[in-house]
C-alpha cells in the first residue's frame, strides 16, 4: 500500500517521490517473489515484531508475503510516527541497505505477518544475480531516500543563524551527504526560540545539531557529526584492500565502480562528501547521456550508490593526511589517527578553487564568500545582486543558475572575454541574459562588512575606475590548486603541485599513462598533471585505470 491510508499519493505534489507510488513502493510479481524466496528464509512473525531499529547497521531485507510492515520514525518525545506501510509483495529498505551505515528509520510488523527475510550478504547476491529485481529495488531505494529528505523522516534538526558560516557548513555537509534534516533559522524562524528554550541553549552556543534521542551536538566538526549520525563505516586497519581510492569525485567514483564490479576489494576515502568539486555544480549539461543536464550532486549520488551496489566501501569525512610509500603494502594515514592498507592506490583528490588575493577574505569565507552555487546558496541571496568570479564552466553554470532567483549577477573576469575558457553554450546564455552582466578585465580589490559581507569594491583594469557595490554574496570559482599536500615526499609533482604520471623518474614511459613514479599508485582526474579538467574526462580516466591496476595486482609471468 506504500503510504498510510490517511495520506493518498494522488493528494501529493507530483514531484514528491511518495506520489510515484508504483515506483517508490513497487509490488513484485508472484514470479519475482518466488525468485526472492530462493535467497532468504520464510518466517511467520506476530504483530508488533521489531524488524530493525534506527541506528542498526547491516539490517536485513524483508519481502512481505502476508500481513503488513509499517515504517516509522520517532518524534521529539520518542513517539513513533508511521509514514509508510508495506503489504503483499512489497519490500522494506532504502539506500543504507547497500552500505553498513546506521539506518535512519525503524520497521515492525503491523499485524501477524509472513515475510521472506534476506540476509545482507544474500541481498547483495540477489541484486547482482536478478537484474530485473535489482533494477526495481535500486529505483525504489533512490526515490525513498529522496522522500526521506523531502519530508525529513529519520532526520536531524539543525538550529542556527541561516547566514552563519558554521550553520552553512553543517547544512552543506548534510545536503551533500543526502542526510535528512530540518533547519531552524534563528534569524528568521519564529519557532527557533522555542527549540533553544527546550534544549536550554543560548545564541552563543549555535549552531547545534539535535541528533536522535535528543543528543545536542554543539557546532560539531564534519568527522564528529558523521560519527554521531553513523555515516561512517568501520574498517580493520590491518586489513589490506586491493584498491584504495582517495577522493570521491567523478574520477574516484568511476574507479570505484569499475574496480568493485570486476571483483577487486575496493575502499573509497573522502574528506567531505561524494562529488568533489563537480558535486557543487548546479547543472552539468554537456555530460554524455544527460540531454537535459544533471546536477553534480545527483550525478555523484548515483555513482556512489552504483559503487556500493558492487560492494565498494565508502568512508566519508576521513581526510587522508599522508601515505607511507616505503612499505610493501601502502598505508594511508587519516586525520583521526586511523589508517588503512592497500595493495594499490588511486589518487583522485582533485583540485580546489584558488582564493582571492584580497584583504579580509578569511573573515568573510562562509559568510558572504562561497565556493559553490547550489540550491542552498541560492536561497541565501534570493532577490539580491551577487558576484560570480571566474571564466570557466563552473563559473558559467553558477551564473546561469543563480540568475533564476537573484535580482542580478555580475560576472567578473580578469581576461578580455570568456570564449577561450568557457563552453560556447554557456557564453551565449550569459551574453543574452538581461540578468547577467559580464565585466571583463575586472577584479575585486576590497571587501566590507561586519559579521557578514555587506559591500564589495572592484576595479576596472582597463579604465582604472573603482566602484563599490552593495553586494553580500560572492561566488569564487577561479583556477585550480591540486589537493596533493598529503603526497609530499612520496610522488613526483610538477611545479604547480599536480601529480606527474606516465613516466618514471628517468623519463622513461610507464605501462599506463595514469601510473605515477611509485608502482601501484595511480592518479586520475583533475589532480593529474596534464589532465583535461572536465567531468567526462575524469570519469573516463577513473574507469580506464582499473585495467592497469589489474595488471599490477596480477602480473603476467613469461
Amino acid at each position: 500500500m506504500g503510504l498510510p491510508p490517511v495520506q493518498k499519493a494522488s493528494e501529493l505534489d507530483p514531484s514528491d517521490p511518495y506520489a510515484r507510488d508504483a515506483q517508490t513502493f513497487p509490488r513484485l510479481s508472484p514470479e519475482m517473489a518466488e525468485r526472492v524466496a530462493a535467497y532468504g528464509t520464510e518466517e511467520w512473525l506476530p504483530g508488533g515484531t521489531l524488524l530493525f531499529q534506527r541506528g542498526d547497521r547491516s539490517v536485513d531485507f524483508f519481502l512481505v508475503l502476508e500481513g503488513s510492515v509499517e515504517i516509522f520514525d520517532c518524534g521529539p518525545h520518542d513517539e513513533p510516527s508511521v509514514f509508510t506501510v508495506h503489504d503483499d509483495r512489497q519490500f522494506t529498505g532504502e539506500l543504507d541497505l547497500f552500505n553498513d551505515r546506521e539506518v535512519l528509520v525503524s520497521g515492525r510488523t503491523r499485524s501477524d505477518s509472513r515475510v521472506t527475510r534476506v540476509k545482507r550478504a544474500d541481498f547483495r547476491r540477489m541484486v547482482s544475480n536478478e537484474p530485473d529485481i535489482g533494477e526495481m529495488i535500486m529505483r525504489a531505494f533512490i526515490l525513498r531516500r529522496v522522500g526521506l529528505i523531502r519530508h525529513v523522516h529519520g532526520g536531524v534538526v539543525l538550529i542556527g543563524p541561516g547566514h552563519g558560516g558554521n550553520t552553512l557548513r553543517l547544512q552543506s555537509f548534510l545536503l551533500r551527504n543526502g542526510y535528512p534534516h530540518r533547519l531552524f533559522d534563528t534569524e528568521a524562524d519564529p519557532d527557533a526560540g522555542g527549540f533553544l528554550a527546550c534544549f536550554k541553549l543560548t545564541a552563543d552556543q549555535l549552531p547545534v545539531v539535535i541528533a536522535p534521542g535528543g543528543r545536542v551536538l554543539r557546532n560539531p566538526s564534519h568527522s564528529a557529526l558523521a560519527d554521531a549520525l553513523g555515516l561512517t563505516e568501520t574498517v580493520d586497519p590491518q586489513h589490506v584492500f586491493d584498491v584504495v581510492v582517495v577522493g570521491a569525485g567523478p574520477g574516484g567514483l568511476a574507479a570505484a565502480v569499475y574496480a568493485a564490479s570486476e571483483g577487486l576489494e575496493t575502499l573509497v576515502l573522502e574528506a567531505l562528501a561524494p562529488g568533489g568539486q563537480a558535486g557543487t555544480s548546479s547543472k552539468i549539461e554537456n555530460y554524455l547521456g544527460f540531454p537535459t543536464g544533471i546536477s553534480g550532486q545527483a550525478l555523484a549520488g548515483r555513482a556512489q550508490v552504483q559503487a556500493q551496489k558492487f560492494g565498494a566501501k565508502l568512508l566519508i569525512s576521513r581526510p587522508v593526511i599522508g601515505i607511507d610509500c616505503e612499505q610493501r603494502h601502502y598505508r594511508l594515514r587519516m586525520e583521526d589517527d586511523r589508517s588503512v592498507r592497500a595493495r594499490s592506490v588511486v589518487v583522485a583528490t582533485g583540485a580546489r578553487y584558488r582564493k582571492l588575493d584580497v584583504p579580509d577574505l578569511a573573515r568573510f569565507e562562509g559568510q558572504g564568500i562561497h565556493y559553490a552555487a547550489t540550491a542552498m546558496e541560492s536561497q541565501l541571496c534570493h532577490g539580491e545582486e551577487v558576484i560570480v568570479v571566474g571564466g570557466g564552466n563552473s563559473a558559467g553554470q553558477a551564473a546561469v543558475f543563480l540568475s533564476r532567483t537573484v535580482s542580478h549577477v555580475h560576472v567578473l573576469v580578469r581576461g578580455q572575454g570568456l570564449a577561450a575558457t568557457m563552453s560556447d553554450y554557456l557564453v551565449q546564455r550569459i551574453l543574452s541574459s538581461p540578468r547577467i552582466t559580464l565585466h571583463t578585465r575586472t577584479e575585486i580589490t576590497a571587501l566590507h562588512g561586519d559579521t557578514l559581507l555587506r559591500e564589495v569594491t572592484w576595479s576596472d583594469r582597463a579604465t582604472g575606475e573603482v566602484s563599490t557595490h552593495r553586494i553580500g554574496n560572492v561566488f569564487v570559482m577561479i583556477g585550480a590548486e591540486p589537493n596533493t599536500e598529503w603526497l609530499q615526499g612520496c610522488l613526483e609533482l610538477d611545479g604547480k603541485g599536480f601529480v606527474k604520471t606516465g613516466y618514471d623518474t628517468g623519463g622513461h614511459p610507464l605501462a599506463s599513462p595514469y601510473e605515477t613514479t611509485r608502482p601501484g599508485i595511480y592518479a586520475v582526474g583533475d589532480v593529474r598533471a596534464g589532465s583535461v579538467k572536465r567531468v567526462a574526462s575524469s570519469v573516463g580516466e577513473g574507469s580506464v585505470v582499473v585495467q592497469a591496476i589489474h595488471g599490477f595486482l596480477n602480473p603476467v609471468v613469461h
